[in-house]
């Protein structure tokens, strides 16, 4: 889009038949509505170069015309006055909707895939008004912007708006403050990757009892109102306020993601953790209100506790069982935290960090054969980027880390009822002050 719209070089942009819907919702969004497109079948992972090239020179799955000749008179065919007229993409939304039965509101939000078609609590002007009076900031004022991918141009959403999808959520006023810091970090919990990435979110601080957060028993599943509402909030704040999340249109996760729900969001248990809080490790005081997020959160690696013997070994499987493109978060029951100290003799967070980059080595070959590592290490490694460069000049059989310390994190949650501990993949994206937005 770029080449054609600011240089005036003839493009046809080639994608696989099941990215049709979104790539046409990309070109009209950027105001090429009629961006010249081909279409070739799906998937190209694991083909031959001899079936890749029989793509090519077959036909288009969409239209059944042969592929060579779409390009050819994409490249070569004027545009016409009507291709070139001029196209506004409308960002607005209607602050109110007409009045109606609740039932007949509900199935407008489910129409205009306003929720995520679990029941909501209808936003009146006076359920915003209340959530609204539980900041200083003002209605209007803007908040953030986020997009499901790079490619869309990104929407602003206002504290107003915000409020909105608290209450749909079912959030209580009391808790807003942390819902306004998760969209003030602009990271949507509603990305556009085919692999069906979510976010997490962590609260530390303060806030956590003040609001009644679960960081003990039951942290990470369906037992608490703050934490399930909070993180369902941000996932609708995160489809509305970036312009949608339709599946084929704006969102193309093959398989979706339960995570997605309510973010996975949780407290961390401060309290009987061994170590610093999280949000103290990034910059912020004890005493200081937080929130972090993750994303591209969709794989899981657990076990339970530290074994006496073979427990290093056991966690080098678990950490090169992971999909080296992304970074592992470590979520730890206060026991087996404590085993870390106890076992390892790991008396700091950077400690165990240090270890585990240590720990996640396998072969250069390897390394490099997976595709993701393919897809997003490689270039930046020719480009000489440290230290992908260096693992690129790496012999084929030399041990190499799969994460540098820098990616690999730590939160201690859970109740004490077990040491069972898991790895999440997922990238740490930014800490955020709650106290701001009080």
């Amino acid at each position: 889009m770029t080449l054609e719209a600011k240089y005036g070089v003839p493009v046809v942009a080639m994608h696989t038949d099941k990215f049709d819907r979104v790539a046409r919702s990309v070109a009209e969004v950027g105001g090429m509505p009629t961006l010249r497109q081909v279409f070739v079948p799906m998937p190209i992972m694991g083909k031959t170069g001899r079936e890749l090239r029989a793509y090519v020179d077959g036909k288009d799955p969409l239209t059944g015309r042969p592929v060579m000749q779409e390009v050819i008179e994409g490249l070569t065919k004027p545009f016409s006055d009507e291709d070139l007229r001029a196209v506004e993409y409308d960002r607005s939304t209607p602050r109110l909707c007409a009045p109606d039965t609740e039932d007949n509101l509900r199935a407008t939000f489910e129409a205009n895939h306003w929720t995520d078609y679990l029941p909501i609590v209808l936003p009146t002007e006076a359920r915003v008004a209340a959530m609204l009076a539980a900041t200083h900031r003002k209605p209007d004022e803007v908040v953030g912007r986020m997009r499901p991918t790079h490619f869309r141009e990104a929407w602003e959403y206002t504290v107003e708006k915000v409020a909105v999808n608290a209450v749909m959520a079912g959030a209580r006023p009391e808790y807003f403050p942390v819902i306004l810091a998760l969209a003030a970090t602009g990271v949507t919990a509603r990305h556009s990757t085919s692999s069906s990435g979510a976010t997490m979110a962590v609260v530390n601080g303060p806030i956590r009892a003040e609001i009644g957060m679960n960081w003990g028993i039951g942290a990470m599943g369906p037992y608490n109102h703050a934490n399930a509402t909070i993180g369902r909030a941000y996932g609708l704040l995160s489809q509305n306020g970036q312009g949608g999340s339709v599946p084929g249109v704006t969102f193309m996760g093959s398989q979706g993601n339960g995570y997605s729900y309510n973010s996975l969001t949780l407290a961390e248990n401060e309290e009987r953790s061994p170590w610093e809080p999280f949000h103290v490790g990034h910059g912020l005081r004890p005493r200081d209100s937080a929130v972090s997020v993750w994303s591209g959160v969709r794989s899981t690696a657990y076990t339970l506790g530290l074994r006496e013997t073979h427990w290093r070994e056991h966690i080098g499987h678990m950490i090169r069982g992971m999909d080296p493109q992304v970074p592992p978060t470590l979520v730890l029951d206060p026991i087996t935290a404590r085993q870390f100290i106890d076992r390892g003799g790991f008396t700091s967070k950077k400690a165990v960090i240090d270890w585990l980059a240590d720990a996640g080595r396998m072969r250069a070959r390897e390394y490099w054969d997976y595709q993701l590592v393919q897809n997003y290490i490689y270039p930046r490694a020719t480009f000489g980027e440290e230290p992908m460069a260096s693992k690129l000049r790496a012999a084929p059989d030399e041990m190499i880390r799969m994460y540098e310390p820098d990616d690999i994190h730590i939160v201690v949650v859970g109740g004490e009822t077990n040491g069972y501990w898991r790895i999440m993949g997922g990238t740490y994206q930014k800490t955020v002050s709650v106290d701001e937005w009080r």
